[in-house]
């Protein structure tokens, strides 16, 4: 499948990914609220994610544009990407959906400050000082010494362990972009992370009823087609200009948090959203605009 897409509408493919990913983290966080153990919703997850895109290329008589260029750069993405699923699935266990988008905007500043040293771009005083400010905005948001906090400690750690998966992730996804097909990024992607987390399904798998099957079907259509989305809006603009867009998830998150679960964002939370959303667009609106990465970027993990 070839795309020719302008700037503006790589941007419209961005949006439209993150929305898909937070319909995803939405069915990841009801499917949550059963006793199956994250590594059983991730390896659904991988699953259907893989079924849906074979299913996809195999309508478009394209199933080679499934298979990796470069085989061990895709597992060693797709592990990262592993990573970041099973970190999500359980930090939504213990956060609400509006928290964890807040601590999830933490991606962006992360990925910025990787692209500084991966892909060789500028870090400013002035983007360490966003950086820092978007840290203490995590500080905020989470206001750790009130008595009002929307998750645990544990929810907080695997946010935060998301994020580090998450930030990597972008900034190898921008290089294997430019010589991988979006399509093979996120099957190869599912095939992985069904892999893996079929194997420790063989020491302890709970049951599944027809409402979690379907919950696992939706989640995994759903997480697919984001990643299909984001990878093509990667590989017409840049990872800074995509990161941008990744604050459209806290609208849609907040929205079906409330409509859902009916949380409402307490004061701390939008103050410290506000910081870290500032931080994270001062750093984007700044970041150089090249649509190609620097040339001899090592070898990392990275979804």
């Amino acid at each position: 499948m070839k795309f020719s897409v302008s700037e503006r509408g790589a941007i419209g493919f961005a949006v439209a990914g993150f929305t898909f990913w937070v319909l995803t983290d939405t069915c990841i966080k009801l499917v949550g609220q059963s006793a199956l153990p994250a590594y059983e919703v991730t390896a659904f997850l991988g699953l259907f994610m893989s079924l849906f895109m074979a299913a996809y290329a195999l309508g478009r008589g394209e199933v080679r544009a499934l298979w990796p260029d470069h085989l061990g750069r895709q597992i060693l993405r797709s592990c990262l990407d592993l990573g970041t699923n099973v970190s999500v699935v359980v930090a939504l266990r213990h956060l609400s959906l509006t928290l964890f988008y807040i601590l999830i905007f933490l991606a962006p500043i992360a990925t910025s400050a990787m692209g500084a040293v991966f892909l060789r771009e500028g870090l400013t005083w002035r983007k360490v000082v966003a950086i820092v400010a978007g840290f203490a905005g995590v500080v905020i948001a989470v206001d750790p010494f009130g008595s009002t906090r929307q998750g645990d400690w544990v929810g907080f750690a695997a946010c935060m362990a998301c994020v580090a998966f998450f930030s990597v992730n972008m900034v190898w996804s921008r290089v294997l972009t430019q010589t991988e097909r979006p399509e093979s990024l996120t099957f190869f992607s599912g095939v992985i992370m069904a892999a893996g987390c079929f194997v420790l399904m063989l020491w302890h798998a709970a049951p599944l009823t027809a409402r979690l099957t379907g919950g696992l079907v939706a989640m995994g259509v759903f997480c697919a087609l984001g990643s299909l989305f984001f990878f093509v809006a990667l590989k017409h603009t840049s990872a800074a200009t995509v990161s941008q867009y990744h604050y459209t998830q806290l609208l849609s998150g907040a929205l079906l948090g409330y409509l859902i679960w009916h949380t409402k964002p307490t004061v701390f939370m939008v103050l410290g959203g506000v910081l870290i959303a500032a931080a994270g667009l001062y750093i984007a609106v700044t970041a150089p605009r090249s649509r190609h990465p620097a040339v001899g970027v090592s070898t990392i993990a990275s979804d």
